[in-house]
């Protein structure tokens, strides 16, 4: 059932919302000035489906331009993949830039560094409702103790399965990453038509809960010094079991390595894996395929039986740019497109997972799809070093090329993982 049509509670925090979120003056944009009146720009991101998110943005727009009479608002939906160039030549362009952006929350540090993003620390933390905001999402925003805008969304990846193709195997749902393994090979030797678990070389979020769980990390350090830990004896460990899921008996290397996380979903889909990696924001895709209406999801399993693998803790967040000459409006802007009522809606008709506990919870009470993620999150997540290396270290593929290297036979586990240590040190070393 609806999300946002039970949650009666909502109505009434929407509308307090409206005089809650009327800010005071905030004057420290770059241009000197805070104007109250005018035209604001927002870039967000398009979606593959996006008309359920326009409608929802339309209705915080009209909101806004309401509560806020001589102002109206424009929204430009930008592609992911070309975020990187677009945002980065509006922070050398205030003129043309708009004055609140979505963006990754892997791309926080970068942003910060590159002058970009507005300090929203004091605002942030005299809105109300920011005290129920997660603390992995609250980390997303975070750069050396300074906010640089609102969560908007947290992805979390879990494990689908076919209900079906257990079912007919007489396999039970695997309990640990042992059992995920032998459960993927005894699938593909019954039914050669299928990948086991579908894997990719180039599925970097996929892999990191394989090396999380077996104790080994991406990096060391902090406050903007980090070292590569990619290469340690832990993370080696989780390296390896990854990297054994490509071959004839589960994920063939010559056309699993080169798959990235749209590809393994689209082989669960379709109907070629009876497994594979995907996150609550997956689900849209899989109701269209063939695995519609004969699959779960669970937690990725741990190492012991039962146990939840650490997931990256991927998603958006809202954020003001720096030259921005409407600080105020921006800033309430930001924080409504961001706030309860407006991730409770898009959960509704996006699955997207709310970054407040409260609103979360009760989006697993009352949607079962949402239990397995929230589980994953309430277990414990992991995030990509604060650093705006990383940024080149995800553009360059040090970690893809790792994986396929192994894959491939090219390399071993150690030799692979040095090398790409090495490239993640030698960003660190150049970016911080």
């Amino acid at each position: 059932m609806n999300l946002t049509v039970r949650r009666a509670g909502l109505a009434a925090l929407a509308a307090a919302l409206a005089t809650a979120c009327a800010p005071q003056t905030s004057a420290n944009s770059p241009s000197g000035k805070d104007e109250k009146t005018g035209t604001l720009r927002v870039w967000l991101f398009q979606e593959v489906d996006n008309q359920p998110k326009q409608r929802i943005v339309d209705a915080v727009r009209a909101d806004f331009e309401k509560a806020h009479r001589g102002t109206d608002v424009t929204v430009e939906y930008i592609p992911v993949e070309t975020r990187a160039q677009r945002i980065k030549a509006a922070f050398n362009d205030p003129k043309s830039a708009p004055d609140v952006i979505e963006y990754g929350n892997t791309d926080t540090a970068g942003y910060v560094r590159d002058g970009g993003l507005a300090d929203v620390t004091k605002d942030f933390r005299t809105w109300s409702e920011a005290k129920d905001t997660d603390p992995t999402a609250r980390q997303s925003v975070t750069v050396d103790g300074k906010v640089y805008g609102a969560p908007y969304f947290v992805g979390i990846r879990a494990l689908y399965y076919r209900t079906d193709v257990l079912r007919e195997l007489g396999l039970r749902v695997p309990e640990s990453q042992t059992e995920l393994a032998a459960t993927a090979r005894r699938i593909r030797a019954a039914r050669p038509d299928l990948y086991g678990l579908a894997v990719g070389g180039s599925y970097t979020y996929g892999a990191m809960p394989f090396i999380w769980a077996n104790g080994g990390d991406l990096a060391t350090g902090g406050n903007g010094s980090y070292a590569s830990a990619i290469d340690s004896p832990a993370a080696q460990k989780g390296i390896k079991a990854y990297t054994s899921l490509f071959g004839d008996d589960n994920c063939p290397a010559a056309k699993c390595a080169g798959m990235n996380g749209n590809d393994t979903v689209t082989a669960f889909a379709s109907g070629k894996a009876a497994m594979a990696i995907g996150g609550n924001f997956s689900r849209a895709a899989v109701d269209t395929g063939k695995a519609k209406g004969k699959y779960a999801v669970v937690p990725l399993p741990g190492l012991k039986p039962g146990s939840i693998a650490p997931a990256f803790a991927g998603g958006n967040n809202i954020g003001v740019l720096k030259s921005t000459s409407h600080r105020t409006l921006a800033v309430d802007l930001m924080k409504r497109l961001a706030s309860k009522k407006t991730q409770g809606e898009l959960f509704d008709a996006m699955g997207f997972l709310p970054t407040f506990t409260d609103v979360r919870q009760r989006a697993a009470a009352e949607e079962p799809f949402a239990k397995p993620f929230v589980e994953t999150l309430a277990a414990g997540t992991r995030f990509v070093p604060a650093s705006p290396a990383w940024a080149q270290i995800d553009s360059s593929l040090v970690l893809p090329v790792m994986f396929q290297e192994i894959a491939g036979g090219k390399k071993d586990v150690a030799a692979a993982a040095e090398g790409a240590a090495k490239r993640m040190n030698d960003a660190f070393g150049s970016l911080g």
